[in-house]
């Protein structure tokens, strides 16, 4: 095993310790964390909820999740005792504040039995409505004084417009620092999107065309192939513009379109984001159906299956105006981006799934070639595959092997589970968790920078919200609505849909 500098000493409580984020998500992370021995040497794991367990029906419970949910899947049992010993379940009721005396006591209790003061971290895996109160409740603490050694942590979504998440950000940093807030989107932790940094600024052959100069387009596609999923609650309160644009596609957008960072410091590289951010050109009210498009699925078949529309969804209101699917046209007014589109779209019971950038480059000239070498031409692409591939393309014009000049374009792949093995890529949430244990808070929004995000958003969110919508417009198993197809066309562009790169 690599020798590695592990995190300081760590106590960690995780408020819905009983829920299924924990269960699908951060036992497998902290799990894989601890047997790529990247977890302190000395650490504790407190799940805390009001559902009554005994620490080994919780450790019962949180094997399941590993076995069915984490990138390994052969679980030693041996091992996960091991790691179990480390994990306790602590019976706390969220909104009796004389409860949290608990999590003092323990933090106390590790201090002094490892003979040192442990850094604490906060996650609060619960639903938006209680983050307000446990916050309140952990800022009254006196070990939350202690602002070098405790870390709260914050699931999206980080408000629901404007001014419930300025509300909260003011809120949070009413009792604790900005350095110990650390807003989590899991987006930002997969290998995909951190390798876009690597692939701009440590490749001299990309950055100095990574421009309006030979860049033409950009686009980014989240699209999913299923439908809610059991979350009409959450989802009917939120829609595609809220759920993905506002926070994983635009963070996407800034990982693509920002200047080059001076050092790799947490607020260096978060300053670069906010800049793009504050760059986007401000959407009119007028012109939102401009550049906006929104759609809903209506029942369909997909995969065989008949499913229904989003309005007959369990828990939807028969008249929602919740969007499923969302496309927007931005403008980035800098030096490097001014006048180049960037089309995002993203919604659910699409085609294919797919988590995509493509940035096209601008035609080179072919006037040296005969006329009947042109038919197949195409464009220079470059693409990131985010998931389900892991890969980067690059798409170019190669002689077609004959006696005559015919062009075609051709592919360049290089794919992450080929040169790495799929085993050796941590999960997002292995990346982040150790991110926090480490104090390192690079891939994690700064106040800013989510209020920045909402203000891009909100013209559109306002508009439609104001306006009836001709839903349901498109079918399952559909690229979404026509109107999202014309955005494009209409500027002579159109959406990439790839196929996998291997069959």
């Amino acid at each position: 095993m690599e020798q590695h500098k592990r995190p300081a000493s760590t106590v960690l409580f995780i408020f819905g310790g009983s829920g299924d984020l924990n269960l699908r998500k951060l036992t497998p992370a902290l799990y894989n964390l601890f047997l790529d021995q990247w977890m302190p040497e000395k650490f504790h794991i407190a799940g805390l909820g009001r559902t009554p367990y005994t620490d080994d029906n919780f450790h019962t419970r949180l094997l399941d999740g590993v076995t069915k949910f984490s990138r390994r899947k052969d679980v030693d049992a041996a091992k996960f005792g091991e790691f179990a010993q480390h994990v306790q379940y602590l019976h706390l009721d969220a909104e009796n504040e004389a409860d949290f005396q608990k999590i003092t006591d323990l933090v106390k209790a590790k201090g002094g039995e490892w003979g040192e003061e442990p850094n604490v971290i906060f996650y609060l895996a619960v639903a938006p409505q209680l983050v307000p109160d446990i916050a309140t409740k952990l800022g009254k603490l006196t070990l939350t004084k202690e602002k070098a050694n405790t870390r709260i942590v914050v699931e999206k979504p980080f408000g629901h417009d404007f001014k419930s998440a300025h509300e909260l950000n003011a809120l949070l940093a009413s009792m604790f620092t900005e350095e110990q807030i650390y807003r989590i989107d899991h987006y930002l932790g997969k290998e995909t999107v951190q390798n876009i940094l690597a692939l701009r600024f440590a490749n001299a052959m990309f950055e100095p065309v990574w421009n309006r100069n030979y860049i033409e387009s950009v686009q980014i596609t989240a699209a999913e192939t299923v439908g809610l999923e059991g979350r009409a609650g959450y989802y009917d309160q939120s829609g595609a513009l809220r759920d993905m644009v506002q926070n994983h596609i635009l963070q996407l957008l800034c990982m693509v379109a920002m200047e080059a960072p001076v050092s790799f410091d947490a607020n260096e590289v978060r300053n670069k984001k906010v800049d793009v951010l504050n760059a986007i050109r401000p959407i009119k009210t007028e012109d939102v159906d401009k550049v906006a498009v929104r759609g809903q699925y209506g029942p369909g078949v997909v995969k065989g299956k008949e499913v229904v529309g989003y309005r007959e969804e369990k828990g939807v209101a028969e008249k929602s105006k919740t969007m499923t699917y969302a496309a927007v046209k931005f403008f980035i007014d800098n030096w490097r981006w001014q006048g180049i589109p960037f089309y995002v779209r993203t919604g659910k019971f699409l085609k294919q799934k797919s988590t995509n950038i493509t940035l096209t480059f601008r035609e080179a000239p072919h006037f040296a070639f005969p006329p009947e070498s042109t038919k197949t031409w195409r464009p220079n692409q470059l693409t990131i595959s985010i998931q389900p591939e892991m890969d980067i393309r690059i798409r170019f014009q190669s002689k077609r092997p004959g006696q005559t000049m015919t062009l075609d374009p051709v592919n360049m792949i290089f794919n992450y589970d080929e040169a790495y093995g799929r085993d050796d890529a941590p999960e997002a949430y292995e990346t982040l968790l150790l991110d926090v244990m480490e104090g390192d808070a690079t891939l994690f929004m700064r106040a800013d920078q989510v209020e920045a995000a909402w203000k891009v958003v909100m013209p559109i969110q306002e508009h439609w919200e104001n306006t009836e919508p001709d839903f349901p417009n498109y079918t399952p198993d559909s690229w979404g609505p026509e109107a999202a197809d014309k955005l494009i066309t209409n500027d002579g562009h159109a959406w990439t849909n790839l196929s996998p790169a291997k069959a």
